[in-house]
């Protein structure tokens, strides 16, 4: 899924309600992703990030949602970007990606090793899917490593990455 809506609603708790937004959000065709829903001071939370189908902009989900039965509503539907695909950076001298069962400390573990070998993030990008039983993340670096460092930092990466059952595939600039 690439989400490209966050719908954040905000209103009086009451019996249904869960079923009544993910219901209008299922009856105009949204895809949902990773969503939340939660009480705070009587207030209920429902906070989700979405595909919207093209027949259905921004404008008209919202509009569907203020339909609802909710006192004291606070609606917001926006528009959000996607992670970007990541193919080219400048300054980077390697595209490198991993990919696997989304573990706490992912980035981190990864980044750190960088810094060992002064390599410098030009950019990353990370998406997550939910695949069968498990969540996959995939997570993508535009890197620039000094050439004399780039076999080792490589190497490396690639050992943490197994040790993290993560496959992991570089593509030198």
């Amino acid at each position: 899924m690439n989400a490209n809506t966050r719908i954040t609603i905000s209103c009086t708790d009451r019996v249904g309600l869960v079923s009544d937004i993910s219901g209008r959000l299922f009856d105009i065709g949204a895809n949902l992703g990773p969503t939340s829903f939660m009480l705070d001071q009587g207030r209920a939370n429902f906070i989700t990030t979405c595909e919207l189908p093209d027949t259905c902009p921004i404008t008209e989900c919202e509009a569907a949602l203020f339909e609802l039965p909710m006192e004291q509503a606070e609606i917001t539907v926006e528009e959000i970007q996607p992670a970007p695909l990541l193919t080219r950076a400048p300054g980077a001298t390697h595209m490198i990606e991993c990919s696997g069962i989304d573990q706490p400390g992912l980035i981190a573990r990864l980044s750190e090793i960088f810094i060992e070998f002064n390599a410098n993030i030009v950019q990353l990008a990370a998406s997550a899917t939910d695949e069968k039983d498990a969540r996959i993340y995939t997570t993508r670096f535009a890197i620039a490593i000094p050439a004399d460092r780039a076999a080792a930092c490589l190497a490396t990466l690639a050992n943490t990455a197994g040790s993290m059952r993560m496959l992991f595939r570089f593509e030198e600039l």
